[in-house]
């Protein structure tokens, strides 16, 4: 337990947190990686070359800050990063190097006002911290190692079939090496995949989506097509260009907080934009295996039909379902589409169930923008969820909204 004296000085230091903390964690990753590059084997070098990462941190750091007395405030944000981490393989003996640098950091940017009692305080504040997100870390390590087909850390898998589903987009079925059956999934989650690129100095790991139901016999990611002149193409463009059809990665047990129950009885409304199709058409095809009566609004948006997944699979999947519905809207309104332009309120209340749970995969700004849609209907923020591809960063809406 922390004394109230450092309580008030965490307090009392929130609000610099709120103006330094992306400059006290870009610091402190520089100095990290400079004292332990090993650890860029682990962390996603993206993230880190667009910012999202040191963001994410800061956030997080101050969010810790502000209810550093009532901590449970913060658990659901914890545990979102637990899964990744757990899914990465941070380990306990990682979080004494974090500390240190991350108060290295703190007072390098805040210098002389960084004073020996302020110090003293945070350092006491994150050990508390640490052993929060230890502690719920650890319960998932065994959970993962534990369930039926488990294992412990990363295990070799063989590409067993690729299967192009649009002109950005490819699937890739995995089976595990070992002849073994794969553990189950919630629909939603994801695997983190671990692979050695050529060229590449560390080893890299990227969280994809599971974009299937689940059966026993393989994953299946499906993966767009980055740029590869931009940071996270080196993956992307790896793995459509380079890797085929019987070679080999390593997987971690599926994580995640992102999932839908698939046996409420609740309307459902999955609304995706681009690659952020691929959680939805999981929890799609998972409610017409294991509840076909749930009534399913199922919403995509794309830039055209070139670049669509998916889309002769959604028609199949609406055969098996008794009350499902399914729209498109693409930018060029082309053949094919329900709408033309982009998702607005308009449409979104014309066909969305006002009583439905509804989750939401794409683009930041594609996401910002339906979550606004979707209060101005009417719709509570208590039954909104949204999933980042990436580190959680804060969406722009009026309103307060579940993540």
């Amino acid at each position: 337990m922390l004394s109230q004296k450092t309580i008030d000085i965490i307090k009392s230091t929130a609000p610099v947190l709120e103006t330094t903390g992306t400059e006290i964690t870009t610091v402190f990753y520089q100095m990290l990686f400079e004292a332990h590059p090993e650890l860029l084997n682990i962390f996603n070098h993206t993230n880190q070359t667009q910012g999202r990462q040191q963001t994410a941190l800061a956030n997080a750091v101050y969010a810790a800050a502000q209810n550093i007395e009532h901590l449970e405030r913060i658990l659901p944000a914890v545990e979102k990063i637990a899964h990744k981490h757990r899914s990465l393989g941070v380990k306990p003996e990682h979080y004494p190097i974090v500390g240190e640098y991350l108060l290295k950091a703190i007072k390098n940017v805040l210098k002389e006002d960084a004073t020996d009692e302020i110090m003293q305080a945070w350092e006491e504040a994150y050990g508390v911290i640490a052993n929060v997100f230890i502690s719920i870390e650890k319960d998932m390590y065994t959970k993962a190692e534990t369930k039926v087909d488990g294992w412990e850390g990363f295990k070799e898998f063989i590409v067993v079939k690729k299967v192009e589903e649009s002109t950005l987009i490819t699937s890739f079925y995995l089976q595990p090496k070992d002849g073994s059956k794969v553990p189950s999934f919630l629909p939603g989650q994801y695997i983190t995949v671990r692979l050695q690129v050529p060229g590449q100095k560390y080893i890299l790991n990227r969280q994809y989506s599971l974009s299937s139901a689940y059966t026993p016999e393989y994953y299946r990611i499906s993966v767009k097509q980055e740029n590869d002149q931009e940071p996270n193409g080196a993956v992307s463009t790896h793995l459509h260009r380079s890797l085929a059809e019987g070679d080999t990665l390593e997987v971690s047990v599926p994580a995640g907080d992102f999932y839908c129950d698939v046996h409420d009885s609740k309307p459902l409304t999955l609304i995706s934009g681009g690659v952020g199709v691929t959680p939805m058409f999981s929890m799609l095809e998972s409610v017409a295996k294991e509840n076909p009566s749930r009534p399913v609004t199922f919403i995509h948006a794309a830039r055209n039909q070139e670049v669509h997944a998916f889309s002769n699979d959604v028609k199949e999947i609406m055969k098996k379902l008794e009350n499902g519905k399914s729209y498109l809207i693409y930018e060029d309104g082309n053949e094919g589409s329900d709408f033309t332009g982009y998702l607005n309120t308009k449409i979104l209340d014309s066909i969305v169930d006002h009583d439905s749970l509804c989750f939401i995969c794409g683009p930041v700004r594609f996401m910002e923008a339906i979550i606004q849609s979707l209060l101005e209907t009417g719709i509570p923020a208590e039954q909104i969820q949204y999933e980042f591809f990436g580190p959680a960063m804060a969406i722009d809406t009026d309103t307060s909204v579940k993540n």
